[in-house]
């Protein structure tokens, strides 16, 4: 998180598993806003329960930014995750 608060804007880096090999990595938020957005990336966020898809925000004047997007609505859930 960068300084000045906790929104899903103020995300600089997350933590990835790779579904296919259960490699774990990390990449920042402009890499992960590229590869959602430019090469056709899909990430998510699996719950106990339920999975929420990882979108890109893009705000007029604003940094794209990562949030997560599940049944038709935004929500939250990235900021549910440990901080590293």
């Amino acid at each position: 998180m960068s300084p000045g608060g906790t929104p899903n804007e103020h995300i600089t880096d997350v933590k990835w598993r790779d579904d296919a090999d259960g490699e774990v990595n990390y990449s920042s938020k402009a890499t992960m806003v590229d590869w959602i957005d430019n090469k056709n990336g899909h990430a998510y966020v699996q719950g106990q329960q339920s999975r929420s898809d990882v979108g890109t925000v893009h705000e007029a004047g604003a940094t794209p930014y990562l949030r997560t997007y599940a049944n038709g609505y935004y929500n939250d859930n990235l900021l549910s995750l440990p901080t590293f």
